[in-house]
């Protein structure tokens, strides 16, 4: 599952406590058709298939899945567009360890025509999982390590592709790494582009439980409401939220639509992995280890993230928010750029998107790539 609101538990926490329920949830009563369908169609054709059909044939592309060296470690990147005189776009995925590689052939071909796309698996995350120790990487995560790593892919790119600066796009998750990036090496990027942009992490607990039980209200879901109630006050007066209140609060965010929104779960999201060409078995096993690797080591870095004062930026900042999103509540995100003075900015609203704009409004998304976010390289 992509990253999600992290707060005084931690961003990771509703990955792994609410994404097996919701999984779970989504499938029970569903017919077994695996075994059957395997057999008449096994995932190795299906993916060669996909492969093909988004198969980069011209001249002057690129499309390339490399292993990299990155901080002492291996990562994998993926690098796909149709005309490398393009400017590059860095999409850092959510999670922590919720890699984007894996369901990116379904969102992300438009937006090779106008750039060229990475997506890159972080340390300890999908395919990076199985190129290292997993016990020599845990006691090297951190917001700041990673940040570090980002760093030096970007440098990778830029020396690679012979490009200046980039586009970085942060979602969930990635939206921590990237706009700590952005204030580290704003020289390096024509603009930051934040989606579900977590700023504050107490912020977006407080935020996004009101607003989830303001939606429980509204639908009349009484046992929406009275769980939802009985952990006030949420956060805690001290600003911690322990993990079975967390539990709560993730589950009834995500069954009203705050992370998907009309949907009361990320089966569907899930089920574009199974298809992906970059991918092997292993790699897919290897993503739910990276996320369970993750999540004691980051803790306290989700919980002290909070950038609401930093409001002076030397590099572009644009915004893309899902109008329901509960999970980064757009509302904290959307206050705080108002107060920015950058070069640029920008806030873009997606009126049918919660949590996962690219696959909620992919259309929408590649419209304002195109028109709001390209222009600023030139």
């Amino acid at each position: 599952m992509t990253g999600f609101r992290p707060g005084a538990a931690s961003l990771m926490a509703v990955c792994l406590a609410a994404a097996p329920q919701i999984h779970a949830a989504d499938a029970a009563g569903a017919p077994d058709k695996g075994a059957a369908a395997a057999s008449e169609y096994p995932r190795a054709k299906a993916t060669a298939i996909i492969a093909e059909a988004r198969k980069i044939v011209s001249d002057h592309g690129v499309e390339e899945l490399l292993e990299i060296p990155v901080g002492g470690t291996h990562q994998w990147i993926s690098v796909r567009g149709r005309d490398r005189a393009n400017p590059i776009l860095l999409m850092i995925h959510g999670g922590p360890a919720s890699p984007e590689m894996p369901t990116s052939w379904y969102f992300q071909s438009g937006w090779e025509d106008y750039f060229t796309v990475v997506q890159w698996d972080q340390r300890g995350a999908g395919k990076s999982y199985n190129s290292n120790d997993p016990r020599a990487i845990k006691p090297t995560l951190s917001l700041e390590r990673i940040t570090q790593d980002a760093a030096e892919v970007l440098q990778y790119l830029r020396t690679r592709y012979h490009k200046p600066k980039i586009f970085v796009l942060g979602h969930s998750w990635g939206s921590l790494v990237g706009l700590s990036l952005a204030r580290q090496h704003p020289e390096w990027l024509y603009a930051y582009v934040g989606m579900g942009q977590v700023i504050s992490a107490r912020d977006d607990e407080k935020v996004g439980y009101e607003e989830t039980l303001r939606r429980a209200e509204e639908t009349g879901d009484a046992q929406a409401v009275s769980e939802l109630k009985s952990i006030a006050p949420y956060p805690n007066p001290d600003g911690s939220v322990p993990l079975d209140k967390l539990n709560t609060e993730r589950k009834w965010s995500v069954k009203l639509g705050g992370l998907s929104w009309g949907r009361q779960g990320l089966s569907y999201y899930y089920a574009l992995t199974e298809f992906s060409p970059e991918y092997s078995d292993g790699d897919i096993a290897a993503a739910g280890k990276g996320s369970t690797l993750s999540l004691a080591p980051l803790m306290k870095d989700l919980m002290a993230f909070d950038l609401s004062n930093v409001t002076e930026w030397r590099c572009p900042i644009i915004l893309f928010e899902g109008r329901h999103d509960f999970t980064t509540p757009s509302a904290v995100a959307a206050r705080w750029i108002e107060k920015v003075h950058a070069p640029a900015k920008k806030l873009v609203w997606f009126d049918n998107s919660a949590h996962m704009v690219m696959v909620e409004e992919p259309g929408r998304m590649l419209v304002h790539l195109v028109e709001d976010v390209r222009p600023l390289s030139q």
